[in-house]
């Protein structure tokens, strides 16, 4: 750790640095990761890209998009090829992500002790070692888990000194450290353990983001961080009450948060903003008031309008949700049709029981979205798109990737639509945030600035036309 300490004082990567809005405060490549292949979907084993791709000739396992990656990757498929050409094929079903990534850590480590691969200040496996596993505070139903897993990791590696245990506890730590790795689109790719960026705390106002370039992890600024202020990103979807985020929290990464949103838990701006987020909406319906059990727990009252709504009502409601959020979930996402009529369905009881800024309102005009996109019907798209935007406002802070990405579909679909002046604003609003999120080096965001300064002109054009 000292040396890693040494290497990032040397870069200028320690918290005594001032990062702007927009900086990068880090970046890493991955000790270890993997894509998320499946029977129907494979991406390159070195960049993530699903074009061009050729699978290994020996394990039949990895993909490659080229002699590029596949060079690049091969000291270590190498050893991994070996261990996955004697699987039986019953077995290699059974090679999720997770197995493949502690299969490939292990590899890895034994390459570095070996000097077959060189080790650096940020790139060895004391750094793993020195993860948080937090493997005392699991259940029995999931240590059982875990090592059964191991059991799997150590007759794919066959080797005489392994330890199971080890392999089990570190399970426990990818569960804790490991990161998804997403498009600019925040679609995922794979998984991927950056020992060096899973040092970095959480918090649920973050002061910087962490996005992928790539493999590459790279953690910016979202606002001024002043000389000794930790740098703190956020693990988890932050929209959300704080008991939702406390519970995601406590699941997922074993922690409770105290960070200054968490802290304000019980406050009555804290009860407030979560009767918006998860509660129910006023009967009249021209009152946005929030909703607050009564004393005698007949009810909920209207805290701006004061008008009562019957607990039988909602409960009746929420009956009626029931069946048809189990059958979305069951729905094939390529029966469109279908798809659309269940999600219209579930919104309109939504619209009816939960307040207009409703975080599952909103999951679910996201849903109908997402299909509508799929179906082409642009103009309906942007109908749903546009109502997500204010609840977007709402749960996001000014600078967060998702609001910067949703302001870039409703410009896209504008422009899309002819709605030029309007597109040249959302796509205006989109780039002043993911400028600050993404930089502007990469790919999407080239491609994102060049559309933008496309709808400028052919704004400009159509004014011009216009005066003549």
């Amino acid at each position: 750790m000292e040396d890693l300490q040494a290497d990032l004082s040397a870069n200028g990567l320690t918290v005594s640095t001032t990062p702007e809005k927009g900086e990068v405060i880090i970046s890493q490549e991955p000790y270890v990761s993997v894509p998320n292949n499946s029977a129907v979907h494979s991406r390159c084993e070195g960049c993530f890209r699903s074009s061009n791709l050729k699978k290994c000739s020996a394990c039949h396992v990895v993909w490659y998009c080229g002699s590029t990656c596949q060079k690049s990757d091969w000291k270590l498929h190498r050893l991994e090829c070996n261990a996955l050409s004697r699987l039986e094929k019953e077995r290699q079903k059974s090679l999720t992500p997770s197995i493949r990534l502690m299969v490939k850590l292990y590899m890895r480590r034994k390459l570095q002790s070996e000097k077959i691969m060189p080790t650096t200040a940020r790139d060895n496996y004391n750094l793993v070692e020195a993860l948080v596993s937090h493997i005392t505070d699991i259940d029995e139903k999931q240590l059982v888990l875990y090592a059964q897993m191991a059991n799997l990791v150590n007759l794919i590696l066959q080797w005489p000194d392994i330890n199971v245990k080890e392999i089990a506890e570190n399970f426990s730590k990818l569960a804790c450290n490991a990161h998804t790795i997403c498009d600019g689109e925040l679609r995922p790719l794979g998984t991927g353990l950056y020992p060096v960026i899973s040092i970095i705390n959480h918090s649920c106002l973050p002061n910087s983001v962490l996005v992928f370039e790539e493999r590459l992890a790279v953690v910016r600024a979202v606002q001024h961080i002043p000389k000794g202020t930790e740098v703190l990103i956020s693990y988890i979807e932050t929209a959300g009450s704080t008991i939702t985020r406390q519970k995601a929290l406590k699941e997922q990464y074993l922690f409770t948060c105290t960070c200054p949103r968490c802290r304000r838990m019980g406050q009555y701006d804290d009860i407030q903003e979560s009767a918006i987020l998860e509660g129910y909406r006023c009967k009249d319906d021209r009152c946005d008031g929030f909703l607050l059990r009564d004393s005698d727990d007949i009810g909920f009252i209207c805290q701006q309008c004061g008008l009562v709504r019957n607990k039988e009502e909602i409960k009746r409601l929420a009956s009626e949700l029931k069946p048809l959020s189990d059958k979305a979930t069951m729905s094939s996402s390529s029966h469109y049709v279908e798809a659309t009529s269940i999600y219209k369905m579930i919104e309109k009881l939504q619209t009816k029981l939960f307040h207009p800024f409703s975080i599952n309102l909103m999951r679910t005009r996201e849903a109908i979205l997402k299909i509508l996109m799929e179906m082409k019907d642009w103009r309906a798209a942007l109908t749903y798109c546009k109502l997500t935007i204010p609840v977007y406002q709402r749960v996001y802070p000014g600078f967060h990737p998702l609001l910067g990405l949703q302001y870039y579909t409703c410009g896209k679909l504008e422009w899309l639509l002819g709605e030029t002046e309007d597109a040249v604003k959302s796509l205006t609003k989109a780039a002043d945030i993911l400028q600050i999120t993404h930089g502007t080096n990469t790919p999407f965001m080239k491609e994102l600035l060049f559309k933008l300064e496309e709808a400028r002109a052919e704004a400009s054009h159509k004014r011009s036309s216009k005066d003549k």
